[in-house]
């Protein structure tokens, strides 16, 4: 649903007629253009996003009425967007254009103005293209990763695994080799990875009169090639994090704009002991006690988050005999626990996030919980407060921004133990006696807490519930009733896996095994000159903040698309600290909401402040908010008044 904004009459006396003028034969508006940031950019043909258009102001005009299409013709049914109520030389069409391209060109722009009296001709059509942006190509990695040059406004990235057979999902710019590497770590596995990749892009905008369809993705790269090193042994160590930046941890290393992979190399605990399985965990604290993040279970020595989930990693013993021949597709982790037996829910595997469609409010909702609907409706040209998404987002992967590098995550590599193989072992000694709760075991292999299990047999058994494992015994729910010497059976029922934590993440940071990291993503307003913005000077000529600090009416603001931003909420104030949002006209909202990264603000004279920040539907429901960018100041004035003498009338007689 839509609602076109109500017109603010321009009262520019530089342009303006007197009322008995007639506008009959006002020439056409001229310079229609489209842009990405601001109107004055090198002018282009060819955009990757849908563009904004500026055009020069018409003397007297009151309102523009603006049409994109697929005809220069403009006939009826390849019309895709109108606006008829815009008070500025500026359009931001708030629709997601097709990939599309013609000869000369297969888009066409056009624009008219409404006087006092009259309406102008329509402007000469200006072409243009929407072409999909180059295939990421590959950057520089390290083992068991894949990593990719990002695209800008890119909405996620699918991975096709050639050799796997496989198509993964993820919103960063790297993919954790996991298949290739998770139960069989020799060189014919992961030696080399075959992958193409292409970049993905939302069509949530909606609103093309004729319903021209739209591709979500761009083209697929050429097959690239990978290549990896042997598995590395000895202690496991951290190496980083990396994006599209690399961080150690330290103060000086940037923060992320998106969610990293993780990277290390080793293989043993801190007790020498080999793994195969790891598990990155991520926490507020250097004691590693408050988890914010669990990661999904890897064989390979790096891991980053994807939208497709987990390995469906093996239940029983027979699956496990099966993973090692095979690529393990998409599915869930059986269960999964910490060291000391809490239960684990990796992010992947976790239901999707409730998107947020609406305003949120000055405090951010509990995580989890949904905000308010919101009765406000949509708008042509932007400035809405609620709108709605449709489909699966996927499950929250991301990590919230933070104060980088006064503030940060803590996070270290788990190994991890499959339990539950074995079917039992033996009393160690020197035995168990009568009312023995902690049994001496020849081995804990394959026992987990919570296992039933028995001791000894016929009319000698016991049986009681695993409490708590130490080195080389168990501790039971229940006293034994009889002496166990020696040998005696200890079974356990059951044959499932476990996926267990070898470690504490408590132990592992207090070893020194601990990295931090930032995360700080926001959407930026200005280049190095000034704020990406664009309108009428004061005395009435089409200008950018390049040029003038100063506009008259509403401006059109654009700002550069935040990595991993779904959507993006605008606010705007008259003092920039505190910074209090006004109430949006268009939403009776304080701001608004947009899929663009373009608006025009309905502003009147005085002196403003805004402010951009993305949403990220992969944060947990109802915290979705990002980064919001730094304030940007505009001012808008009243007009420069010009006195315009009419001419006397003139009486004219009727000859026979």
């Amino acid at each position: 649903m839509r609602f076109l904004r109500s017109a603010i009459p321009l009262a520019l006396a530089l342009l303006a007629t007197t009322a008995t003028a007639s506008s009959a034969g006002v020439a056409a508006p001229t310079g229609l253009h489209g842009f990405l940031l601001r109107a004055d950019e090198p002018q282009t043909a060819f955009f990757h996003r849908t563009p904004s258009f500026a055009w020069h102001p018409v003397a007297g005009a009151r309102t523009y009425q603006f049409q994109l299409a697929t005809s220069n013709t403009f006939r009826d049914n390849g019309i895709v967007y109108s606006n008829s109520s815009l008070t500025t030389p500026v359009a931001a069409p708030s629709i997601t254009l097709p990939w599309i391209t013609g000869s000369p060109h297969a888009l066409y722009a056009r624009v008219r103005a409404n006087l006092d009296s009259t309406t102008t001709a329509w402007s000469a059509p200006f072409g243009f293209d929407v072409t999909p942006p180059a295939p990421p190509s590959p950057l520089p990695s390290y083992p068991g990763l894949l990593r990719w040059t990002p695209t800008e406004g890119a909405a996620g990235y699918q991975v096709w695994l050639v050799d796997a057979n496989k198509f993964e999902i993820v919103r960063s710019n790297v993919l954790d080799e996991r298949e290739f590497y998770t139960f069989h770590q020799s060189q014919p596995w992961i030696g080399t990875v075959r992958w193409r990749i292409r970049a993905l892009r939302g069509d949530v905008y909606g609103g093309r009169i004729n319903g021209l369809p739209v591709a979500q993705y761009g083209a697929w790269s050429p097959v690239y090639s990978s290549t990896n090193p042997a598995v590395s042994t000895g202690p496991i160590k951290l190496i980083g994090t990396i994006s599209d930046v690399f961080s150690n941890g330290s103060a000086s290393s940037p923060a992320h704009e998106m969610m990293p992979a993780f990277v290390w190399s080793g293989n043993q605990t801190l007790y020498g002991s080999p793994t195969e399985l790891f598990r990155v965990e991520v926490f507020t604290d250097s004691q590693c006690l408050n988890r914010v993040y669990t990661g999904a279970v890897v064989g390979s020595p790096a891991w980053a988050p994807r939208l497709s989930g987990t390995l469906a990693l093996p239940g029983d013993q027979t699956g496990l005999a099966a993973a090692r021949a095979t690529y393990l597709g998409d599915g869930t982790e059986s269960s999964s626990f910490t060291f000391d037996g809490a239960k684990l829910a990796p992010a992947e595997q976790q239901s999707a996030a409730t998107p947020t469609t609406t305003l949120p409010s000055d405090v951010p909702a509990t995580p989890g919980s949904i905000p308010p609907a919101s009765s406000s409706t949509d708008s042509s040209s932007g400035g809405n407060t609620g709108i709605s998404v449709k489909g699966n987002v996927g499950p929250p992967v991301s990590l919230w921004d933070v104060d980088w590098p006064r503030a940060g995550y803590y996070w270290t590599v788990v190994p991890v133990a499959y339990a539950g193989l074995s079917s039992g072992t033996t009393v160690g000694a020197p035995g168990a006696a009568k009312g023995a709760t902690t049994i001496p075991v020849a081995s804990t292999a394959g026992l987990r807490v919570g296992d039933a299990v028995s001791i000894g047999s016929g009319a000698n058994l016991d049986s009681g519930t695993i409490t708590g494992i130490g080195a080389g015994s168990i501790t039971i729910s229940s006293a034994t009733n009889f002496v166990h010497p020696v040998g005696d059976p200890v079974a356990r029922a059951g044959s499932s896996i476990d996926y267990v934590d070898a470690e504490l993440a408590q132990d592992l940071c207090a070893a020194g095994r601990v990295q931090r990291l930032g995360i700080a993503s926001e959407p930026s307003l200005t280049s190095a000159q000034a704020p990406f913005a664009t309108g009428l000077s004061s005395s009435g000529r089409l200008t950018s903040a390049v040029h003038t600090s100063t506009f008259y009416g509403r401006p059109l603001i654009a700002w550069t698309p935040a990595f991993n931003a779904d959507l993006y909420e605008v606010q705007y104030s008259k003092t920039r600290y505190p910074f209090r949002p006004e109430v949006d006209p268009r939403t009776s909202g304080k701001g608004f909401l947009t899929w663009s990264t373009s608006d025009i603000l309905p502003l009147n004279s005085g002196t403003w402040w805004y402010r951009v920040r993305g949403i990220d539907f992969n944060l947990p429901t109802g915290v979705q908010q990002m980064t919001w960018s730094d304030p940007e100041k505009l001012v808008v004035s009243k007009p420069k008044f010009k006195i315009v003498t009419a001419a006397p009338k003139k009486r004219f007689k009727v000859l026979p």
